[in-house]
């Protein structure tokens, strides 16, 4: 019998490519490091998360058929991923994220993730034929939604009555595609997960702070915002109630992933009954272990 998820993660499921220096970079920098290949993407990340929380998330996405894609989702089954509702394209190869990385954070880093939007609404099918949901009855779960999907195709999730009764749950991929989440600003059960810069750019402002920044968003039409700010702070606001935490200090070993580890902890201590201001700060909690490097 297939395995029922308690939560869907829609969005990119790649491999991560990253390199890392233990010493401060700049441009044209070449120095020694590490290279490591590991399942990535917004979806997958936020996945990964989930199920070290004891959630059991199902992802949608598009994987290809060829060895990076059949590796791909060999590694999310074995660590409890369920993987039944992926579309396996014949034509589109399996995507990839390239990043560098030295001890002064994220130097450049570049997401070919061409295969996910040519996929389009292909992967949002299991909704829509009775596997997890139908136009009758949709899909009343909470949903990790990620912005690598197309502007056309998060318009029309805004809208579409797969995702009336769904627990809509956002982050942008990069700040190069927050703008992407416009689309899904105003809609009535989306919560929000930005940085301070992804803030910025829905907002078309600079902000001193995540607790200005969660502000920003509420006032532009958003109904919920999380926003995180590094090491500095993280604020959560529902209308004009607005809660910030310090995450603890670490020393800081990588980046990327960080901000999906830290939104999939507070979803998951959401869904385990906690309090905001204790989600708030199990997930700066998960955040700062995960940059530390203590989470392999």
């Amino acid at each position: 019998m297939m395995q029922q998820p308690d939560i869907l993660c829609i969005g990119s499921v790649l491999w991560d490519v990253i390199g890392r220096a233990p010493n401060p970079m700049r441009l044209g920098s070449d120095v020694p490091g590490r290279i490591t290949r590991l399942p990535g993407g917004v979806a997958m990340n936020i996945a990964m998360t989930l199920r070290r929380f004891a959630m059991v998330p199902a992802l949608l996405s598009n994987v290809g058929r060829d060895t990076e894609g059949d590796d791909l989702i060999g590694a999310a089954q074995r660590m409890g991923l369920i993987c039944d509702h992926v579309y396996r394209s014949d034509d589109l190869p399996t995507d990839i994220y390239m990043a560098i990385e030295g001890a002064n954070g994220l130097i450049a880093a570049i997401a070919d993730a061409h295969s996910l939007e040519a996929a389009g609404d292909k992967i949002l099918r299991p909704l829509a034929n009775g596997a997890l949901g139908s136009v009758t009855a949709p899909w009343a779960g909470p949903v990790a939604l990620d912005g690598n999907l197309t502007v056309d195709l998060l318009r029309d999730i805004a809208t579409s009555p797969l995702f009336r009764n769904a627990d809509l749950r956002v982050a942008p991929a990069s700040p190069g595609k927050a703008e992407r989440l416009l689309a899904l600003l105003g809609h009535p059960s989306a919560t929000l997960y930005v940085n301070l810069e992804e803030a910025g750019l829905l907002c078309q402002t600079t902000f001193a702070s995540s607790a200005d920044a969660a502000a920003g968003l509420i006032a532009r039409g958003a109904r919920r915002v999380l926003v995180t700010d590094g090491g500095q702070s993280a604020s959560e606001a529902t209308g004009n109630d607005i809660i910030t935490r310090v995450p603890p200090a670490v020393m800081v070993t990588r980046v990327t992933g960080a901000g999906d580890t830290f939104m999939a902890a507070h979803i998951a201590s959401e869904a385990q009954g906690m309090a905001r201001d204790a989600a708030l700060d199990r997930a700066c909690q998960a955040a700062a272990t995960y940059v530390s490097g203590e989470i392999a």
